[in-house]
């Protein structure tokens, strides 16, 4: 541990993660740490600067809220150590470590956690890496085990209760057993389903027919809501293996022999596939709108597995016939849809425009009126149109396009004419951008690129002692797999800061293009550009447009904040 003793005071910033919702909820595990932390500091004599937790957050990378405020704690100055309870709270991965210890060096300030058990010798260092290399392996082994047990149960025959599952709900038109590990036929819901595919294969409608047709009776979508169908649901119901009677030959064919085994030869059996998709989420934080800090978002990332890799579970026959179940696919495979770009460019989309209640992009909506000769264009919050409840968002109003549109671009445009303002606030929101980026990216790519050349001599050194017979051959694996694996967490990081540099080259070039493109033209021009340059514009400025259900609007955005220009509230 790092002695207090010394001139000036020893200020230490407490840190604590929970990685579980479980954990986060309770909140009791961040107490335990903090209050752990409070008496080392203590005992220490080090004066606490902030205690900073991060409840429900992933150690697998730094991209965490609580993280970042402690980096920039420390990049201010004044902090002389980073306190945790052990060392995969900082991180799981051991090049994280490194990357902080590096960071946290340059301004004057150490990471410790109370389970470190080395200091600044070969030996120390040794014991605190096999710490790192434990915590990455326990990570590691839970994730194996969960996935290795729910492959076992799926050939076993058994449901996986996924993500929705917390919901208590099934696939629409069954329900969970008392185990949760089976489907069982829900008789009121499954009638929804067989309309569906009746309305499709006998009928021949289309999809968006069955859509309207189940808004105009009111009928509840999956979430229980008297909400509008989602017309891509519904086709993704009628193309569904979970639905379609299957023979017990075809199901003989994809599953195990031991499932096989207690099928009945007399009845028919949908099909429910585990594994056929792979999720990978990763949290992501940008600069706030107005800002005023950060915002931290998840993005996925969905691959679909070659089918090979998928497992079959048979279910209970959804009771469809399969003439309706072939004709409907049939038409449904066939159908591409068509695109709206040709009637309309919604200038708003992509985020532009969003929910005041609740902060959701609002999503366009088409009304068309035959009778009227008229077509009609909306924006709605995805989470509020139609749907009531206290766990959604009220707003329930649509928006005329036209207008919105037209009452942003008054805001806009209005800073395109001031050339000079719009500079200043480029340049600003420019230079807050590189402030976002923790430290010096030049100074971080920089540790990376030294920990690679590190990397590298070990791998040499490595090579050299096996020749020697210093080490078996198994060894040498097991260390170069290690190395392989901080080669490959530094690489990521590598492209990630190169993307970061990246982003702030296009705002520099969006900067002269607008300051060359729209900001010279006179006010007439300005006016009479189309959806396509205006969403560009958009784009450049980050501008972000929210309205509230009674129709009062708010356009902000990094520039227009920046320029102190007053948000349009009308």
């Amino acid at each position: 541990m790092p002695s207090a003793n010394g001139h000036g005071p020893k200020r230490a910033v407490l840190y604590a993660r929970v990685s579980t919702d479980e954990q986060a909820r309770s909140g009791f595990s961040l107490a335990q740490q903090l209050e752990a932390l409070r008496q080392h500091a203590a005992r220490e004599g080090y004066e606490v600067l902030e205690e900073v937790s991060d409840p429900g957050q992933s150690g697998a990378s730094l991209g965490r809220p609580g993280m970042d405020r402690v980096r920039d704690l420390v990049a201010a100055g004044g902090v002389s150590v980073v306190l945790a309870q052990d060392r995969d709270r900082f991180a799981r991965e051991p090049a994280y470590h490194y990357l902080l210890r590096r960071e946290f060096e340059e301004h004057g300030a150490t990471i410790w956690a109370l389970n470190d058990r080395g200091d600044d010798s070969p030996e120390g260092e040794l014991t605190d890496g096999i710490l790192d290399q434990l915590a990455k392996y326990e990570r590691a082994k839970i994730a194996e085990r969960t996935r290795r047990g729910k492959l076992r149960k799926a050939r076993e025959g058994k449901v996986i209760a996924g993500r929705m599952a917390s919901y208590g709900r099934a696939a629409f038109g069954f329900r969970y057993n008392d185990n949760r590990d089976s489907l069982l036929l829900d008789e009121e819901r499954i009638l929804v389903v067989k309309r569906m595919f009746y309305m499709a294969g006998v009928e021949g409608r289309p999809v968006y027919a069955i859509k309207r047709a189940l808004d105009v009776d009111g009928v509840p979508t999956p979430t229980g809501k008297k909400s509008s169908w989602d017309a891509q649901l519904i086709r993704r119901y009628l193309l569904s293996d979970l639905y379609k009677p299957h023979t017990v030959e075809e199901v003989r064919q994809v599953v195990s022999p031991e499932v096989a085994a207690t099928l009945d030869s007399g009845e028919c059996y949908g099909v429910w596939w585990w594994g056929r998709s792979r999720v990978q989420r990763r949290q992501v934080s940008e600069p706030a709108p107005n800002g005023d800090g950060r915002r931290y978002r998840y993005r996925y990332k969905t691959t679909e597995r070659p089918k090979e890799e998928w497992t079959a579970v048979p279910v209970p026959d959804a009771g469809i016939p399969r003439g309706w179940v072939d004709a409907a696919r049939e038409r449904v495979g066939k159908y591409r849809g068509t695109s709206n770009a040709g009637r309309r460019e919604w200038e708003l989309s992509g985020g532009v425009l969003r929910c005041a209640e609740c902060g959701r992009a609002m999503t366009a909506h088409t009304c068309p009126k035959p009778s009227r000769g008229h077509t009609y264009f909306y924006y709605r919050c995805s989470a509020g149109a139609y749907r009531y409840g206290a766990d959604v968002c009220g707003a329930v109003k649509h928006h005329r396009a036209e207008e919105l549109e037209a009452r942003v671009w008054e805001t806009i445009s209005a800073l395109l004419k001031e050339p000079q303002r719009l500079r200043t606030g480029l340049d600003a929101m420019i230079e807050r951008e590189r402030e976002f980026a923790h430290g010096d990216p030049e100074a971080e790519m920089k540790l990376w690129l030294d920990k690679l050349g590190e990397v590298d001599r070990k791998r040499a050194r490595h090579q050299e002692m096996a020749a020697d017979d210093l080490i078996s051959f198994e060894e040498l694996r097991a260390r170069i797999a290690e190395l392989d694996e901080i080669r490959i967490t530094a690489d990521q990081e590598l492209r990630t800061l190169r993307g970061c540099q990246e982003q702030i080259r296009q705002l520099e070039q969006d900067k002269e293009a607008l300051l060359e493109d729209y900001a010279s033209l006179v006010p007439e021009a300005l006016d009479e550009l189309n959806a396509a340059e205006r969403s560009r514009v958009y784009a450049m400025l980050r501008v972000e447009a929210r309205v509230a259900p009674e129709g009062s609007l708010e356009v902000s955005g990094d520039v227009i904040s920046v320029c102190e220009m007053e948000p349009l509230s009308l």
